[in-house]
């Protein structure tokens, strides 16, 4: 494969993946064409690398679907300046999208073998700060952070992520719930936590976010 394949690629991706799914930002569009995703999955999966689905990255776990990651991006509506805790950072796909956005990024993953490719890829990337630390934890030393972005699929997003977001913070994510993956945005306020899904869509499961089971009958 070439660089101008993998260009061709991107671009029919965006025609007929994401602007025909509601990703219609021209921002976000822009950040996802200059970003070569091939980059983001093992040498051997490159081709593919723009198909709508999760592509395998070894160990359990997968590289989001584009389309997954986009329409969280636009509901995350991130702006220029903002500070961002991403949560399965992986091997660095949404942290560089996020980064082209302006965002300042503190990327959180727990795989050494993820976290050494996404160092590989964003070295130098002034925007994005790697951490190695429990994905359900965050970052907490970073806090306040004005958007919260999961690029996966969880049971339940934990308090102390949840703390972490400043009041009034965005808040993106997968959740899974009774084998239905929902792609959902919220809202902390001084009063809590609230989010509302907004599509069902695929998304890879991440690491330890499972709701602590309940003693029934």
């Amino acid at each position: 494969m070439t660089e101008q394949n993998f260009q061709a690629m991107r671009r029919a991706m965006v025609e007929s993946q994401l602007r025909t799914s509601d990703v219609n930002d021209p921002v976000i569009l822009e950040a996802i064409l200059a970003e070569p995703r091939e980059l983001y999955v093992p040498e051997e999966r490159r081709s593919a690398a723009y198909i709508d689905r999760a592509v395998p990255l070894g160990n359990g776990r997968a590289l989001n679907p584009p389309l997954a990651t986009a329409r969280l991006m636009v509901e995350a509506a991130p702006r220029a300046g903002e500070k961002v805790l991403l949560v399965g950072a992986a091997t660095g796909y949404a942290a560089a999208l996020l980064a082209r956005l302006g965002c300042d990024v503190v990327a959180v993953e727990e795989d050494a073998a993820l976290l050494a490719h996404a160092e590989a890829q964003l070295k130098g990337n002034a925007r994005v700060r790697l951490e190695s630390g429990a994905l359900a934890e965050g970052w907490k030393a970073g806090a306040p952070y004005d958007v919260l972005f999961i690029d996966g699929a969880v049971e339940d997003v934990s308090e102390a992520l949840i703390g972490q977001l400043r009041v009034d913070g965005r808040a993106v994510f997968a959740r899974m719930e009774r084998g239905v993956t929902r792609l959902c945005a919220g809202t902390r306020t001084a009063g809590g936590f609230g989010a509302r899904a907004f599509v069902d869509w695929e998304a890879v499961p991440l690491p330890g976010f499972t709701r602590p089971k309940t003693f029934t009958f």
